[in-house]
């Protein structure tokens, strides 16, 4: 594909500083948070939709790979060129173009980091819900690719219920415009939710026009610690009961509390001998706030919670929060090396998920820590394997096979957040039938006749 004439049309397109060949730069944009890459034949950073566009045409005419890239957080490998091609950066369309107060939206380029739109909205007494453990790393463009979750999905759902609108890309180079600025559209098929968890199959997202809600005016932040999991999810069961919709809840067990600990060589993050901790939210209006907070720490109570704090002020909030925060990076602890999966279940068959991992880990032998969004029923189940140990490797990939089966039985889905990419296809079949599966690969087929817009995603 790299052909001196290729690249040198590319370089026309976007100028010659804004595309890459050197072989660091192939590498590196050649994998994602996942590590398990292959180098691109050539990187492009355009400037704009128009630009983009004349990339897609080019790539069409010659059967060119064309995978485009956000911030390359992605645990599936959804941004990797596996079949090599053109890595199209979106990294300068970085732009927050509107916030639009009456209305209650804003219009954002692709790779806005997800956290700098909370803050720009908050500043204006506007609230963007959706929050992804790397709402500081990871793009929004990504986020609708991805439809990402996050721990305030219990109350405010995912990315899918704040995307009014959007711009795209098709693989031919057309330019597409979905949905708009109103909250009511049911003119044609409803192309912006077919686009919103596409994993990049589809069209370049361009342009994104994302619902805004007032920003809650009081929030309480809150901490409890457990002798056991499943204490833990029998106060979450409490809450249900209670009629409380937290609008953040978040389960972590005990050796990702061990493994924050020993990373950041902190202890005070939860108290010693914590075997499961919760973390919670409530927001609204002060008197609404102040009673739900009572029914929380009852229901955290009587599920024996041997460990109650309310943050007293901001910054022990995110203080509270910073564990959650941190838990990524911080398993490295355990081993450099990790399978994170995040498979989801129904709310009521958490604590069957948690007995099925336990097995899983005596089965073969392996180190899980787990966490998650509890009140979804979605949890990070983290297989830790040691790089080199063969045969660890194979005992963790044939426990990803049992996850999976087991996920599937519990009437849940090997996948809440993080998309199939290239890691999870093998799987999909497990959960979606023939018929399904054909049905997805027509409108695949429909939109990139060609099949150059990251080729070897989703589907073997």
């Amino acid at each position: 594909m790299r052909s001196n004439q290729f690249v040198d049309r590319l370089r026309d397109i976007v100028g010659a500083e804004y595309v890459r060949v050197d072989e660091e730069s192939r590498t590196t944009y050649g994998t994602d948070a996942l590590k398990r890459g292959h180098p691109a034949d050539a990187v492009v950073l355009p400037a704009d939709t128009a630009e983009i566009s004349r990339i897609a045409a080019l790539c069409n005419e010659t059967r060119t790979p064309l995978v485009p890239r956000g911030g390359g957080t992605g645990y599936t490998g959804g941004a990797v060129p596996v079949r090599g091609g053109v890595v199209l950066s979106l990294e300068r369309l970085n732009r927050i173009l509107e916030i639009d107060e009456l209305n209650l939206l804003a219009v954002v380029e692709p790779n806005v980091i997800t956290g700098d739109i909370q803050d720009a909205v908050e500043k204006v007494g506007l609230f963007y819900p959706p929050d992804p453990a790397s709402l500081r790393q990871s793009v929004i463009g990504g986020n609708v690719a991805e439809c990402a979750g996050g721990p305030r999905a219990f109350k405010y759902g995912v990315t899918k219920a704040y995307v009014l609108g959007l711009e795209a890309v098709l693989p031919s180079g057309e330019i597409i415009r979905t949905g708009g600025k109103v909250v009511k559209n049911v003119v044609g098929y409803d192309l912006t939710q077919l686009l919103v968890g596409s994993e990049g199959t589809l069209a370049i997202i361009t342009k994104i026009i994302l619902r805004l809600v007032p920003k809650p005016p009081v929030q309480v932040t809150m901490r409890a610690s457990f002798p056991s999991v499943r204490h833990a999810v029998n106060a979450v069961t409490n809450l249900i009961r209670a009629r409380v919709v937290p609008a953040a809840l978040e389960l972590i067990d005990g050796d990702c509390l061990e493994a924050v600990a020993q990373a950041l060589n902190v202890r005070s993050l939860a108290p010693a001998g914590t075997a499961a901790l919760l973390l919670l939210e409530v927001d609204g209006i002060a008197e609404q706030v102040a009673a739900e907070a009572v029914r929380v720490e009852k229901a955290c109570a009587d599920a024996g919670a041997t460990e109650f704090l309310r943050a007293k002020d901001d910054a022990e909030r995110q203080e509270l929060w910073r564990v959650r925060r941190e838990l990524s990076p911080s398993l490295r602890m355990i081993t450099p090396l990790k399978f994170n999966h995040d498979v989801v279940v129904p709310k009521g068959r958490v604590p069957e998920l948690f007995e099925l991992v336990d097995r899983i880990k005596t089965q073969f032998k392996l180190r899980i820590p787990c966490f998650g969004h509890v009140g979804d029923g979605n949890i990070h189940v983290n297989i830790m394997v040691t790089p080199g140990d063969e045969d660890e490797i194979r005992r963790a990939h044939e426990a990803e096979g049992v996850l999976f089966r087991g996920t599937i039985a519990l009437e849940g889905s090997i996948s809440g957040e993080h998309g199939i990419g290239f890691a999870k296809a093998p799987y999909l079949a497990m959960e979606l039938t023939g018929p399904t599966i054909e049905t997805m690969r027509r409108v695949k087929q429909a939109f990139d006749p060609n099949g150059i817009l990251n080729p070897g995603k989703i589907f073997q």
